[in-house]
């Protein structure tokens, strides 16, 4: 298992749980060099749909927040040149990467093809002793402060966070085998 120190930690936000149809409402990255951030981005986007009351609630984005933003078309772009062709870290991140590669898609005719890394994997792989691997228990688990969960750059920050917990046991059990 490798752990790399530059990547581009993902998160969005949806409408909906199918990537065909629903849309994302929300982009954010968080660029790491060296292990460190040096940049964020966090967009919210116009959907083509309502968001629901159920997604408002999770996430606190509502209607209103979202009808004067750019659409998916304008700032998808945006957000595929700041992730360039790093490695990108999340949490589920097959969800996420779902989203991207279907507008990527649908919009440009162009694959998001970037290698990741997800922590969900690695939690669940490491079995550690937590009643489940969501990023809210992942992070009460490591004692990490978070605020809003499911707002995109918060989220990414959390991963962050739970990335760097998680490494940092892997490399110490490593080390008690050498």
């Amino acid at each position: 298992m490798t752990f790399p120190d530059d990547y581009t930690v993902i998160d969005i936000e949806t409408n909906g749980l199918n990537s065909t149809i629903d849309d994302i409402i929300e982009l954010s990255a968080i660029r790491v060099r060296e292990g460190i951030i040096v940049k964020t981005f966090s967009k919210l986007v116009k959907p083509q749909r309502p968001v629901g009351r159920f997604i408002s609630n999770l996430t606190g984005i509502k209607n209103s927040m979202l009808e004067n933003e750019l659409s998916i078309e304008e700032v998808l772009p945006e957000f595929l040149e700041f992730v360039g062709k790093d490695i990108v870290l999340g949490h589920n991140i097959n969800f996420d990467i779902n989203f991207i590669y279907d507008k990527s898609i649908k919009h440009f005719n162009k694959a998001f093809s970037n290698s990741f890394v997800d922590t969900l994997k690695i939690a669940r792989k490491l079995k550690l002793d937590c009643e489940n691997h969501k990023l809210k228990t992942l992070a009460d688990y490591y004692k990490i402060k978070s605020g809003r969960m499911h707002r995109g750059l918060e989220d990414c920050r959390v991963t962050y966070e739970v990335y760097k917990c998680l490494k940092a046991y892997v490399l110490a059990k490593m080390a008690e085998f050498m």
